[in-house]
């Protein structure tokens, strides 16, 4: 707290005293300067967080059949499951649903405008927050879009013929081969014939090719093939190409053309302006506008596309453009056809053309930036309404996407292979990231947002299309914990269903994610929004500290394989790249990306390349080949003033894009000559065959870059973060293993840590425990699912921690009979006696079962009042609540189950229940007359593997 803050407010709180006795509360508050910071501790704000750092909800408003009772009645629900904020999300209504001849309230009507007013007065009173969608569905669009306001793609065709060879095509032919084969095409979408070519296989020269373009105004063209290899090229404009993915009415149609100012201008204030004039400003009703997924299908035109290009480039694209294409499939990416599709390429020629189509990529990500997101910023800007966004997708600035937002947002998935033991070369072959809940584009996101001092990074949190009815609360929480880890401070659940409980089981689903209060975990969320909330609460206070910095080779990438559709990518380059962050935070260091114009605009103080408040010592290039000759002399200025480069797999060698490249790349190699005269600090490494954890802490020791954490014996499935306020250092510790656990052997930085007492702030509970280090090092067990929060601060007074052994002398083992009594969500209820505890699903009338599994048992203890006593229930599928002696012991849901029995046993016998909550997943299996259960479960991709279920074992007392 500021000295200057502290004083006014100490001032205003001694008059207070003054007025207290003779004015009523209510007026007393009115005297309060609401201007004035009203001052909370940092563990205050963790332990008892506000709304605001709540999980919010993408709240689906199914077909915008809404009614205000239901809605009423939803908001209701997650209020008390913990949830602080919804994204009204207007969308499609689900496939295979029924819905109950409810009416569809158009998009913006009169009708649904006050139902929206309903809903954000209903919210208000609640404290509940609320995020409006831009649009329905997404992309952004709609059926009142006209001509160039949709949104264009330029795609080529290519028909391969052997010579000599006299044949002819129809533009209908042609057009059947352009037209792109994306996931949502437009039924209105038009096509028009711009170039038709013959071209050479393979082409070395522009001057080898014929143009055949004379011919488009004939309808047909006819072609005369000399002899050989050869192919026609047609180049083909679709306007109105895309339609919006699960619009709802209203907001159906044809996508926006994200490439017109007006266009997107009069979009937004269409929808600004209909709503605000019925129910007047909606700031502060809504705190942020929010645009979904920009999943554009690999638009690429605007009427001045080619002359914005010659400007920017300074030459003309469009006699190349149909070499630089490359054919487009499902969500705009580019195909693995484009091996064989296009004709092969003289080496000059094809080097050439890598150029250009860097060019082109940089020119349609400027072009989206100033037109799309600086347009969407600046209205909401206009609208007192921050701007939240995904700003990634394919053709766009991965990272300087989400500079001009006040929220930057990405994205974290639940699917199977998180908390698994997933090796190195499994990771690298899928580009989804096997193990990682948080996609590749979250670094990217929460980067800039550093590199903009900003401190609320949302997430769409656990987006599920592959574990649907298979969501436990602690595959939530690993996922979780990597998103967190992956620079997140607020997630944004995917999500919850408008659904009236009247709806056939299990409800309207638009997708996975079954977030509903019929959901068998339901009762116990409130646990795992508690515990986001503490984290969100604490990290937002702070900024995440990093002084390495990362440079992927993005420039190189979009010369040879084209921009990729972030953060589904056909490619990425190089496979192991995200493998580098993740290395690096597993020794105790951690980084931000930079991109060239962040090193551009940074400068250069004694050793470190600074950009606002952020500073790196060491910048690592990854499998770099081309620099701008701008960005080449900045890092030699860096390497020069006492900084140092690691260049991964290759030395840059070039220029990035086409014109006047020959005298660019002397430029380049000249910086890097330069730069190699200081062997110590521009360093050439390998990449390893395998181990990249290993890898970096070789170059830890080697190159003496100092941890701020010392890890003893890192960990592949173990990695950290750390925070910094004003007054406290704060370090996250997070186990992503579901099966291991570790013995942390940890040292912090003494300079990091002088004169601050240690503490670990539990988020589960809300409560610190002081830890004694010696000489900076701590050793604390990491159970599976577990993560440790460690704050080092001022204060002193407090308990001290106490970690739960895990075993001890005298163990006793519940191995006699148990009684149990399985509650079935249908239902009914079964009574069984088990020899022996055993998994669910092995058990064949139990492989199905849905619900709560109850425990009964005995254990006789003596001499209970001299002893400290513990029950570990070793392995437990689900959510497990202890009774012993009929009282509670608590309820846990990840990782150990251990449980403290102070207080709670008796000489002689002890009872001890156990209830143990299942996921739904394998009793969905079988309500084969479900078409929900059956989609989601059994059918095509989405065949789950049934899950493992109940008390496992062995269960002990100590």
């Amino acid at each position: 707290m500021k000295r200057r803050d502290f004083l006014k407010q100490s001032s205003l709180a001694a008059s207070g005293l003054a007025l207290a006795n003779i004015l009523p509360s209510y007026t007393y508050a009115g005297l309060i300067d609401e201007s004035l910071p009203q001052y909370k501790s940092l563990f205050k704000i963790f332990t008892n967080p506000e709304n605001q750092y709540r999980p919010f909800v993408r709240w689906w408003w199914n077909g915008n059949k809404i009614e205000k009772k239901e809605l009423a009645r939803e908001l209701r629900i997650l209020k008390e499951a913990g949830i602080g904020g919804v994204e009204i999300n207007p969308i499609s209504f689900p496939l295979r649903t029924d819905d109950m001849g409810r009416r569809s309230v158009e998009w913006l009507s009169d009708e649904w405008i006050e139902l929206l007013r309903f809903t954000l007065e209903e919210a208000r009173s609640l404290g509940i927050t609320c995020d409006l969608l831009v649009g329905t569905g997404f992309p952004v669009g709609g059926d009142f879009l006209e001509g160039t306001e949709r949104s264009q793609i330029v795609v080529s065709a290519v028909k391969k013929l052997k010579g000599p060879l006299e044949t002819e095509f129809s533009l209908f032919d042609l057009y059947k081969e352009a037209d792109p084969a994306i996931t949502n095409p437009y039924s209105g979408r038009t096509l028009e014939m711009l170039e038709v070519k013959l071209v050479p296989d393979p082409l070395n020269h522009m001057d080898e090719v014929i143009n055949l373009s004379d011919q488009i105004k004939n309808g047909r063209i006819k072609v005369s093939v000399p002899k050989g290899e050869y192919a026609v090229y047609a180049l083909v404009k679709a306007e109105g190409f895309m339609s919006v993915i699960q619009g709802a009415p209203g907001g159906m149609g044809p996508v926006l053309n994200h490439y017109d100012t007006a266009a997107v201008k009069k979009y937004l204030n269409r929808m600004s302006d209909t709503i605000q004039q019925k129910i007047g400003p909606l700031a502060p009703r809504i705190r942020s506008f929010f645009i979904d997924s920009l999943e554009t299908e690999g638009t690429n035109w605007s009427s001045d596309m080619m002359s914005e290009f010659k400007k920017r480039r300074g030459y003309d694209l469009y006699p190349y453009l149909p070499f630089v294409l490359f054919k487009i499939g499902s969500m705009g990416n580019t195909t693995g056809q484009n091996i064989l599709y296009p004709v092969k390429m003289g080496t000059e020629f094809k080097k050439m053309m890598d150029r250009m189509r860097y060019d082109f990529e940089l020119t349609k990500a400027e072009i989206f930036e100033e037109r799309f997101v600086h347009t969407f910023a600046q209205w909401c800007k206009d609208n007192n309404i921050k701007s939240r966004a995904q700003a990634y997708g394919r053709g766009y600035f991965p990272l300087e996407g989400s500079f001009e937002l006040d929220i930057p947002e990405c994205e974290t998935w639940l699917k199977y292979g998180i908390g698994e033991d997933i090796s190195e070369e499994k990771f690298l072959q899928y580009p989804w990231h096997l193990g990682r809940g948080n996609t590749m584009i979250n670094k990217l996101v929460s980067s800039a947002a550093h590199l903009k001092d900003k401190k609320l990074i949302s997430s769409e949190e656990l987006t599920n299309t592959d574990m649907v009815f298979n969501e436990s609360l602690e595959i939530l929480k690993i996922a979780g914990d990597q998103s967190t880890i992956s620079g997140v401070t607020h997630p944004v659940f995917h999500g919850f269903n408008y659904s009236p409980p009247e709806a056939a089981f299990p409800g309207w689903i638009t997708y996975g994610g079954y977030f509903n209060e019929k959901n068998t975990m339901w009762p116990y969320f409130k646990h795992y929004t508690d515990y986001r909330a503490r984290l969100s609460a604490i990290l937002q206070q702070a900024t995440m500290f990093a002084d390495i910095a990362l440079l992927a080779p993005f420039a190189d990438q979009w010369s040879v394989y084209g921009a990729q559709n972030e953060p589904f990518p056909t490619i990425v380059s190089p496979a192991y790249q995200a493998l580098i962050w993740e290395s690096i935070h597993q020794n105790g260091n951690a980084c931000d990306y930079v991109s060239e114009r962040v090193i551009n605009d940074s400068d250069v103080k004694k050793g470190f390349l600074t950009y606002g408040k952020r500073k790196y010592h060491t910048l690592f290039l990854i499998e770099v080949h081309s620099l701008d000759t701008a960005t080449a002399e900045k890092l030699y200025e860096f390497v020069s003033g006492g900084g140092r480069i690691f260049c991964i797999e290759a030395t840059p060698d070039r220029s990035t894009g086409w014109t006047h490249y020959e005298k660019r790349d002397l430029e380049v190699q000249d910086w890097i000559r330069k730069m190699q005269t200081y062997p110590d600090r521009f360093v050439f490494i390998n990449k390893p065959a395998a181990d990249f954890m290993g890898w970096y802490k070789t170059i830890q020791v080697k190159y003496k870059i100092t941890p701020y954490v010392k890890i003893q014996a890192p960990k592949t499935f173990v990695t950290q973060v750390r925070y910094q306020t004003d007054e406290a250092e704060i370090f996250l510790f997070n186990n992503s293993s579901s099966k291991h656990s570790t013995s942390l052997d940890i040292t912090f930085e003494k300079n990091v840590i002088k004169h601050k007492q240690a503490w670990l702030w539990d988020a589960v509970t809300g409560k610190r425990f002081k830890l004694e280090l010696v000489e900076g090092r701590l050793r604390i067990n990491l159970g599976p699912a577990d993560s440790k929060l460690m704050v080092f601060d001022h204060d002193k007074k407090g308990n001290s921690w106490k970690n739960s052994p895990l075993s001890r002398n005298n163990l006793t083992e519940l191995n006699s009979k148990w009684d149990v009594e399985f509650r079935h969500y249908d239902g009914t209820v079964k009574k069984e006696e088990l020899n022996k505890l055993t998994d669910l699903k092995k058990l064949p009338a139990y492989s199905h079962f849905a619900g709560t599994a109850i425990y009964r048992n005995t254990f006789e203890l003596t001499d209970v009042k001299n002893k400290e006593h513990y029950l570990n229930l070793g392995t437990v599928y689900g959510i497990c609540e202890v009774y012993v002696n009929g009282v509670e012991a608590g309820t846990q849901w990840f990782g150990r189950r251990i449980y403290p029995l102070n207080g709670l046993l008796r000489e002689g016998v002890n009872d001890i229940e156990v209830k143990v909550v299942t996921v739904m997943g394998n009793y969905m299996k079988t309500l084969k007359d479900n078409v929900v259960a059956q989609y989601w479960t059994n059918l095509k991709k989405k065949d789950q593997p049934l899950q493992s279920m109940g008390l496992v074992g062995p269960v002990t007392v100590y």
